[in-house]
């Protein structure tokens, strides 16, 4: 299959490694932080469902010609460095951070999805989806901050946290990747600029508002 326009590999490629981080990520927290069996079968859970969505784009990858080890490589560092800089202390904070960071990742990959091919856009939605996420996540924190209601601001603040070290690391990537940042944005197409951060900010106080938190933190 021919690829039509710069950047598809990058985008899969950050993607994958972004699934593969999160499973591994989630199954260690699901193993050092889940309060019960139970809670530690649910994170379980979500993070096998995040390894079948790195298999499906690491077998896209594949099947565009191209290695999905050398297509991961670029954006590890960034991705490495944002999960290292976002350990969570507890089992709430890792919640909402699968919830919450890897949801606002996600708008970015949507976005760069628009401007390629329909199959490449189909699978973007595919890995992307995170229905069992969103359950596990929403139930058991506002659970919690009904029998804690000083949980709220502590969350609040971690969320804008892990905002703030997503954003530096996908500027960090988009300056790597230049391909990769014009499927987002042709050029410096300010308003382009303006209309994207506005719909993930929407996006993310969405997110906020479901969890009962407040987007500003």
């Amino acid at each position: 299959m021919t690829i039509t326009r710069p950047g598809v590999v990058d985008l899969l490629g950050v993607l994958a490694y972004a699934e593969l981080t999160a499973f591994l990520r989630m199954a260690q927290d699901a193993s050092l932080l889940a309060p019960s069996l139970t809670d530690t079968a649910a994170l379980g859970d979500v993070a096998a469902a995040e390894y079948a969505h790195f298999q499906l784009v690491r077998d896209r990858i594949s099947v565009l010609g191209a290695d999905p080890e050398a297509a991961m490589a670029p954006f590890a560092p960034a991705l490495d460095a944002w999960h290292e800089q976002t350990q969570p202390s507890d089992w709430y904070e890792a919640l909402v951070k699968a919830y919450v960071g890897t949801g606002l990742a996600g708008d970015f990959y949507r976005v760069a999805a628009r401007r390629v091919d329909e199959e490449t856009q189909k699978l973007v939605d595919q890995a992307l989806a995170d229905e069992a996420r969103s359950e596990l996540v929403v139930e058991r924190v506002r659970k919690a901050m009904e029998d804690d209601p000083r949980l709220g601001g502590r969350l609040a603040l971690w969320a804008r946290r892990l905002v703030g070290e997503a954003l530096s690391q996908a500027h960090r990537v988009a300056a790597a990747r230049p391909e990769l940042a014009e499927l987002l944005v042709d050029g410096d197409d300010l308003a382009a600029i303006g209309r994207m951060f506005a719909q993930l900010t929407e996006e993310h106080g969405k997110r906020m508002s479901a969890l009962g938190l407040t987007p500003g933190g």
